[in-house]
């Protein structure tokens, strides 16, 4: 990871961050990736949520979450020219880190059925696929 700088998302990032995860393949996006939104979740979950720069390029970022029982990574994206450089692992382990030192024991992540790439990768950091539950949800 030389040259590269982890830092705490804000919100003045968030225009470029949605540009990069529109442009990743296996993100999906919704009207609740919102710029407002998304604004509400950096005050909810200050302290988890980062991006990855290299100079002045965003090359990465993810979001962090937590309900105080349960951590939840959303939305993990590298730039594909500094894929392999350590960049995906290094955020995840930022926000597994900053999820430990609030006590939380255990943290989720959602991946698109179809989304091998992503699949891999998460699988290969050492996360395991779960069988025994499904998602569901619920539109208000």
């Amino acid at each position: 990871m030389i040259g590269f700088q982890i830092i705490e998302m804000q919100n003045n990032d968030l225009k470029e961050v949605l540009e990069l995860w529109k442009e990743s393949p296996g993100i999906a996006l919704s009207p609740a990736d919102s710029i407002e939104n998304l604004m509400s979740f950096l005050v909810q979950n200050q302290g988890l949520c980062f991006i990855a720069r290299k100079k002045n390029k965003l090359v990465g970022a993810v979001l962090g979450g937590c309900d105080t029982r349960r951590g939840y990574l959303y939305h993990l994206s590298v730039n594909k020219a500094y894929r392999q450089m350590g960049v995906g692992k290094t955020l995840t382990e930022k926000v597994l880190a900053a999820l430990k030192a609030r006590n939380i024991q255990k943290c989720h992540i959602f991946v698109i059925a179809d989304n091998l790439e992503g699949l891999h990768f998460w699988q290969k950091t050492g996360w395991k696929k779960r069988d025994d539950v499904f998602v569901m949800s619920y539109d208000l």
